[in-house]
């Protein structure tokens, strides 16, 4: 297993569409073993592909809730969205040191693939209802800061200049 750098905004794979995964091979375990590592090494909730680089419609997600599982979504898709809606504080890997108020559905329900391949289709509320559409945009190419007012997106973008880190000497193995 290993850990990836996670890429920051101002990448652009970060604002492409991923493209599906084909098939659950024995290489797409490995990446996904890699992604929960990567996911608990950043302390994250969730992870999707694009933020390390790879072109792929794949999430890992751990809430970390009680009675939660990991989950490993393949070519996620979001079938409905509540009406009801709430505003929740989210920030993101790839923008590192900055979170906002975002507005998003309470309940979800998203039908992929799991590790193996096999069809899966899961309602959520709460945090995981959160922490899906939010992955799911990232293999939209959109980010959290993308679902803000402009003004908050400018405020957000010139505290991003500030914070920005500095990853060189980083090896991203």
């Amino acid at each position: 297993m290993a850990i990836h750098e996670v890429r920051l905004l101002g990448d652009p794979v970060l604002r492409r569409k991923a493209t599906p995964v084909e098939t659950a091979s024995a290489e797409l375990q490995s990446l996904i073993a890699d992604m929960f590592e990567t996911m608990y090494a950043e302390e994250g909730v969730g992870l999707a592909a694009p933020q390390i680089g790879l072109d792929l419609r794949l999430v890992v997600i751990d809430t970390n809730e009680e009675d939660a599982t990991p989950l490993v979504l393949i070519n996620p898709t979001i079938l409905e969205s509540s009406e009801e809606t709430e505003k929740g504080e989210e920030g993101c890997l790839s923008i590192p040191g900055l979170k906002e108020l975002v507005e998003r559905s309470v309940r979800v329900v998203v039908e992929a693939m799991n590790a193996e391949g096999a069809g899966i289709r899961l309602e959520a509320g709460g945090l995981l209802a959160r922490v899906l559409q939010h992955e799911v945009d990232h293999l939209d190419g959109v980010l959290f800061i993308d679902r803000v007012s402009p003004l908050k997106r400018r405020m957000l973008l010139k505290r991003w200049e500030k914070v920005r880190p500095q990853r060189a000497g980083r090896s991203g193995s």
